[in-house]
């Protein structure tokens, strides 16, 4: 019976971390969107920030939609981070003994890149709202209240570029081994067929998401967006 519960109780975190975590990448695909403006320039890429603001007015209050969105994505971010804490301590409680940990390898290394690169991501976060949304930090002493010329003076910075694609490339590996265990947990994963193909679109997505980052900041280092 109590074996029963927690299995179930399993189940269910992991199923939180799978929703949560499809969450996430729905929001990163449209931020990274977003990001990709900053080629059409100055005035393109502002505008697409103020209208983030605007949407839903006058239904809602200026930038209601943002906080609602925000609101959200910090309820799925705290349901992601404690089912993975929870889920990490019951692995390492259930890893009794060293021939255990031996005939675990790959899954032991797979879980160890989850959690370091998980926060890694974290960390980014922190920064990441610091320096664009909350803070709006500008290390080079320029305007904060302009998105394009703060993104521009960021990534002109290489050391904060390079801060940006590490975090990029850890994004890229939580996707890619997170897509496949959210489609296992979800049970798309029933054949050998579908296996792969899980596994394929894990590592296309982190692909196209670790690249599309890149993009901006490798593109202000080369002088394509600039002032």
């Amino acid at each position: 019976m109590k074996g029963a519960r927690a299995s179930r109780t399993t189940i269910a975190l992991k199923l939180g971390m799978a929703l949560s975590g499809i969450v996430f990448l729905g929001f990163v695909l449209a931020h990274m969107y977003g990001n990709l403006k900053a080629f059409a320039g100055h005035d393109a890429f502002n505008e697409y920030a103020e209208h983030l603001r605007e949407i839903g007015e006058p239904m809602l209050p200026h930038e209601g939609l943002l906080w609602i969105l925000r609101v959200g994505l910090i309820a799925a971010l705290v349901v992601h981070v404690y089912c993975a804490v929870v889920l990490w301590r019951r692995a390492a409680r259930a890893r009794t003994t060293k021939y255990v940990v031996k005939k675990q390898t790959g899954a032991t290394r797979a879980s160890l890149l989850m959690r370091w690169g998980g926060l890694t991501i974290l960390l980014f976060l922190v920064w990441h709202l610091l320096n664009f949304t909350i803070g709006k930090v500008n290390v080079q002493g320029g305007a904060t209240n302009d998105p394009y010329n703060l993104l521009v003076d960021t990534f002109d910075v290489w050391w904060l570029t390079l801060i940006y694609i590490v975090a990029m490339l850890a994004l890229g590996a939580h996707l890619h081994h997170g897509i496949w265990s959210a489609a296992q947990t979800l049970g798309w994963t029933g054949t050998a067929a579908k296996r792969q193909r899980a596994k394929t679109i894990g590592f296309v997505i982190a692909l196209i998401v670790s690249v599309g980052f890149s993009l901006v900041p490798l593109g202000v280092l080369a002088g394509i967006i600039t002032k």
